[in-house]
């Protein structure tokens, strides 16, 4: 399930725990997804008024931030490893915010998307891209000759023959 973003609330609009030094906000909205909050030691002084302050200048700044900057897209260079294995989650994590593959299958028939020579199930593909949760991103086909090259891109409604072209079975 897809949540909406944390927003600037009010009292009223959320429940405040806290677990050790952590405060935890959920919304009333179920909705909206909740945030654990690092307070370190500071927050066995704090009153929910002043967590909620934290928070609320937090996603204050975030929108801000947001508001304000580009955001540059971070492509690993052509050669160099673009996933590295993460001990702490033990998964497979993007170095940059741009991947290039190519799809392949497995002999049974199953989707792979090969990354620097590595062949990842969906389900660990899936792993990496949770990495970036929240994120948008944009997927875009291209001859695996080329995916060290931004395509040119059409904004169009396909035609009757590409769309039956992609309805083909492999």
């Amino acid at each position: 399930m897809r949540f909406k973003k944390p927003f600037v609330a009010s009292f009223n609009q959320v429940k405040i725990t806290r677990k050790g030094e952590v405060a935890v906000i959920e919304y009333a909205d179920e909705d909206v997804g909740g945030t654990n909050l690092a307070l370190g030691p500071n927050i066995h002084g704090m009153t929910d008024q002043d967590i909620l302050d934290a928070h609320n200048r937090i996603i204050e700044t975030m929108n801000e931030l947001r508001a304000t900057s580009e955001h540059i897209a971070r492509e690993i260079p052509v050669g160099k490893p673009q996933v590295r294995h993460s001990p702490l989650s033990d998964q497979w994590v993007p170095r940059g915010d741009v991947v290039r593959g190519v799809v392949t299958c497995d002999g049974e028939g199953q989707a792979l998307v090969d990354i620097d020579g590595r062949e990842f199930t969906m389900e660990e593909f899936g792993r990496l891209l949770l990495t970036h949760e929240g994120w948008g991103m944009r997927l875009t086909f291209v001859d695996e000759e080329h995916v060290d090259e931004a395509p040119a891109i059409e904004v169009c409604e396909p035609t009757d023959e590409t769309s039956e072209a992609h309805d083909q079975e492999p």
